[in-house]
């Protein structure tokens, strides 16, 4: 797969800023440029490709619903703005992906949705189900409920996460402008675009500026910093400018742009997130069995188990522990610590006979277990 082929990418996720969105003086949607923007992406689902959309715009259009004034909003009337807009957001989206005959499914997340293991298995479960049945999610953070402590304050960390979070193996930010420069175009008649980032270097995040317009809380800084989140999960990550009509279209015939390569496959990725990552709520002591079975990459069953320490839930990350009590592994555990102090020592035939219904056979997968002792 080439790296520069944005038609070669099986799940696309592409991010679109309120300041692209809704026109900065009127506060109305650009209908025509939204138009132009989703036969792009028909184009791709025709072809096969499943996209997820991460909008922006509901405070921006609920804010000249509202009438309320040009300038910083206050959280409340941020709050109620969102609420309003939201509605005209998503109603613009379904109207439009249905004129192609595409169905439209209303995301919205939370901080805590991405960030905790098992409300990030949720809202994955709901996306996949939602590509699954052909369906493009619209993403958008749910600036309803959000404070500034809780929040993602822009939609491109937001869009990498969600990336992450739907396995995607590209990402498209589209953007006031269309690449990362060596510096800013703006104030640098020197500065030249930079096509392609290999790797994001503290050199390319000294490069990011703040953030454009009172329509957008983004800015290069937040795009550096969602190329690190998306690359760093193995997915291709993608700067465009969205001023212009169809502008999937014109990066693929050979509009200006930045391409950032991803640093590991997805799998690979996630493994380094369980080890390194996430916090554990617990752990899993085995027997020398059990322990020798992990490390010849198989999954941890009941019966290896020994000793449940702490209190955990299903989809918690927790430590693996051989009978000296040194760390062998970690992973993400199937149930929850009090389902898993029953089943220790029994067979995973025993498992339904033991708590009432039928669960998974393993502990943890080992497709959720990372190795991290000897």
């Amino acid at each position: 797969m080439s790296a520069l082929d944005l038609a070669s990418f099986r799940r696309i996720v592409v991010k679109i800023g309120s300041a692209l969105l809704v026109d900065q003086r009127q506060g109305v949607l650009k209908r025509a440029w939204l138009e132009s923007l989703v036969a792009d992406l028909a184009r791709h689902a025709e072809r096969g490709a499943e996209i997820v959309v991460v909008s922006s715009g509901s405070i921006a259009l609920g804010r000249t619903i509202l009438k309320l004034p040009k300038g910083p909003l206050r959280l409340e009337d941020s709050q109620a703005a969102a609420a309003v807009g939201q509605i005209a957001l998503a109603r613009a989206w379904s109207e439009a992906l249905g004129s192609h005959n595409i169905s439209a499914g209303q995301v919205l997340l939370t901080l805590g949705d991405t960030e905790e293991r098992r409300r990030f298995l949720n809202a994955r479960a709901t996306l996949a189900r939602l590509l699954a049945l052909k369906c493009v999610p619209v993403v958008n953070e749910n600036d309803t409920v959000a404070t500034q402590e809780i929040r993602y304050g822009d939609n491109d960390r937001l869009a990498a996460r969600v990336a992450s979070m739907a396995d995607a193996d590209c990402l498209v930010l589209l953007s006031d402008i269309d690449g990362l420069y060596s510096a800013p175009p703006a104030h640098d008649p020197n500065a030249t675009l930079i096509p392609l980032v290999e790797r994001v270097t503290p050199e390319i995040e000294a490069i990011a500026g703040g953030a454009a317009s009172e329509y957008s809380r983004g800015g290069m800084r937040t795009k550096i910093e969602a190329a690190r989140i998306a690359t760093g999960a193995g997915v291709h990550m993608l700067i465009a400018s969205g001023h212009v009509m169809s502008p999937l279209s014109v990066v693929e015939h050979g509009g200006r742009c930045t391409w950032f390569l991803p640093q590991d496959n997805p799998g690979q990725a996630r493994k380094k997130w369980i080890a390194g990552v996430l916090a554990p709520k617990g752990a899993i002591h085995v027997d020398a069995g059990a322990a020798s079975a992990l490390n010849r990459g198989r999954s941890l069953l009941p019966a290896g188990v020994t000793r449940i320490e702490g209190f955990f839930s299903r989809g918690d990350a927790v430590v693996v522990r051989a009978p000296d009590g040194v760390e062998v592994a970690r992973g993400i555990v199937s149930y929850d610590s009090a389902d898993a102090n029953r089943l220790r020592g029994k067979a995973s035939a025993e498992i339904e006979a033991v708590l009432g219904f039928k669960g998974k056979p393993a502990i943890i997968h080992r497709d959720d277990l990372v190795l991290t002792g000897a």
